[in-house]
């Protein structure tokens, strides 16, 4: 392992209708395994991912410079350089960015970097499944979707039916 410096490492940008932001992924760059870094630049004005929490992944945000807002669950705080904030991967991590300061807004997100994980979108009333390389990483992924909430089935719905329709080919 060898020291990464970002000016290094190029940018990776996301312009999506309600998140903006660029990103360097210095954990990945520096063949970190089990621990995420990314450099995060978020223009004035902007937001970042959608407001949302890890059921696996512990994730933290540490503010270099600018000025804006973090949502957690129903409360918003204000953030400048030099804070920090830890957020667990249940509920109560449950968070979102959003400069709403007239400079850009340049922060650190450190994260554990465990598979499987569930990603909730409490306000898009989705979760993202992660299996094969966690939120954030690269490597191959065995599974991997956005799936709505509510599509919840009966672990046995539909079994009779396969059943039926297995003996059917059977003979």
């Amino acid at each position: 392992m060898e020291p990464v410096n970002e000016a290094d490492l190029e940018w990776s940008n996301l312009d999506r209708e309600d998140a903006t932001f660029r990103r360097k992924q210095l954990g990945e760059a520096a063949g970190g395994e089990k621990l995420g870094c990314s450099l995060y630049e978020l223009p004035a004005g902007e937001r970042s991912w959608p407001y949302h929490y890890h059921t696996a992944n512990e994730e933290a945000i540490y503010v270099l410079a600018g000025a804006g807002t973090l949502r957690l669950g129903e409360e918003t705080y204000s953030i400048t350089a030099g804070d920090y904030v830890a957020l667990p991967a249940d509920a109560s991590g449950g968070h979102r960015v959003i400069n709403d300061g007239d400079d850009t807004l340049r922060y650190l997100v450190a994260s554990t970097m465990r598979e499987p994980d569930v990603t909730v979108y409490p306000d898009r009333d989705r979760i993202g499944v992660f299996v094969g390389s966690p939120p954030g990483g690269r490597d191959g992924r065995s599974l991997h979707g956005y799936y709505p909430i509510d599509d919840d089935v009966d672990y046995w719905e539909d079994e009779a039916d396969a059943k039926d329709e297995a003996d059917a080919n059977s003979e």
